[in-house]
This record gives C-alpha cells, structure tokens and sequence, in this order.
C-alpha cells in the first residue's frame, strides 16, 4: 500500500455521511487515507481540505452551491486551488497562516468564525512550523479536525475509534479537551459519527498512555514496507 498517491484519482470512497454533509478518500489504498469533507450552512457548501476526484462536484451539488474551500492545515492545500477556481470561489485559511502558497483563486484569511456560519475556529497549533485550526459549531453537533486527530492506520492503536497524532502524542491538543460534538470528521481515514464526544475524550486521555504502542506499531508497518 503506498504512503500517498500524486495520480489523479478516477474514483473516490465516500465516507462519513451525515445530513448536511459528507466525506471522501480520493486514494482509499493510500496509507495516508487523505480525507476531504463539504457541509452545508446557509451561507452554501463548505469545502474542507480536499483531495479532488472525478465526480465529486456531483457530491457537493447534493448539498447545494459551493461557497467557498477551507484549508485547516498548513500541509492541506492539496486540491484547493482547483476545485475554487472550478467553483469560482476563494480559499479560506486561518489568519494566523504563514506558510500559504501562491493560487490563482482569490484568497481570504478568517478569525472568529467562517464567515456566515456559526463554524467556530479553534486554533491547534502554530509552532515548529505546524500551523493546523479546527471547525467546531456546538448546534449542529460537528467538529472537523485536520490533523491532530485522525484514523489512518498510523495514529490509533487498538481499541481506539480515533487517536491523536504521532508527534502530538505526549502534548495532545487542549482545544479539543471538553468539547461535546456529535461527530467528528478529521482528514486522515474515517471519522466518527456515533458517540464521538466518547471517542474524542478516550483519543485525548490515552494519547501519552498508548504512545509506547503506538510507536512500535509504526516502526513495524515502516519495517515491513
């Protein structure tokens, strides 16, 4: 299974479904499990950290007209230049980014909220040239996590729904300490959409606990290359 596919991808697994939104994996044989995700609000469709495939315009349209594409990680621009200047909207990034690459969309920096929605932004981290936020809206329940949280093979350890970040695992984030969503999206693998304030709470109490496993898991996977 390769680490993260550079192909464009022909297909696409969906993930995550939830009334107003849903998920995708562009290269679901990838190791990385890219995640990408679009949501609804009144002020249109969301579109999160997204790795572009054939078809998934037809995925957005179930939920109504793009309003704009959210980068939550400074290592998640992935497909957002060209799936804004497709939809002819900008790409949003937290106002604290500094490492933002040139795009031929418009860009625009947020605070606060984005911008129509009550999605609040968190800020994760900003340090060691790791700049990564979050999405959270308390009313509607969702939570989406770029980075720090997430369900590829390399962040969890058995037992675990989702975990915490390899390199997060000994200071493990403590903006998502205490919140109570309904779901939670990340962008690598599935999310969780049953009992995830139960899931996130576990991620984050057994994060330094689980390291010592969950280290030696990687170093096998990475032997066994």
């Amino acid at each position: 299974m390769p680490l993260k596919k550079s192909q464009p991808a022909t297909d696409y697994e969906e993930i995550d479904r939830w009334e107003k939104g849903v998920g995708w994996i562009a290269h679901p044989d990838e190791t990385m499990l890219r995640a990408s995700h679009a949501f609804a609000t009144d002020a249109g469709v969301w579109v999160v950290d997204p790795v572009d495939a054939e078809g998934i315009d037809d995925l957005f349209a179930e939920f109504g007209d793009v309003a704009g594409v959210v980068v939550l990680l400074n290592r998640h621009y992935r497909d957002a230049d060209e799936i804004a200047r497709r939809h002819d909207v900008p790409v949003y990034v937290p106002s604290w980014f500094d490492r933002v690459p040139e795009m031929d969309a418009d860009l625009r920096r947020f605070d606060t909220t984005l911008p129509g929605t009550d999605y609040e932004l968190l800020k994760i981290t900003d340090s060691f040239g790791w700049e990564e936020a979050a999405l959270y809206d308390a009313d509607a329940g969702t939570l989406v996590v770029a980075e720090s949280v997430g369900n590829a093979p390399y962040f969890t350890t058995p037992g675990e729904r989702i975990g915490v970040h390899p390199m997060m695992r000994l200071t493990p984030p403590s903006e998502l300490r205490d919140l109570r969503p309904e779901r939670v999206v990340v962008g690598h693998g599935r999310g969780v959409l049953d009992d995830a304030a139960r899931a996130l709470d576990d991620a984050i109490a057994g994060s330094r606990r689980g390291t010592p496993k969950l280290y030696a898991e990687n170093l096998r996977m990475l032997v066994q290359r």
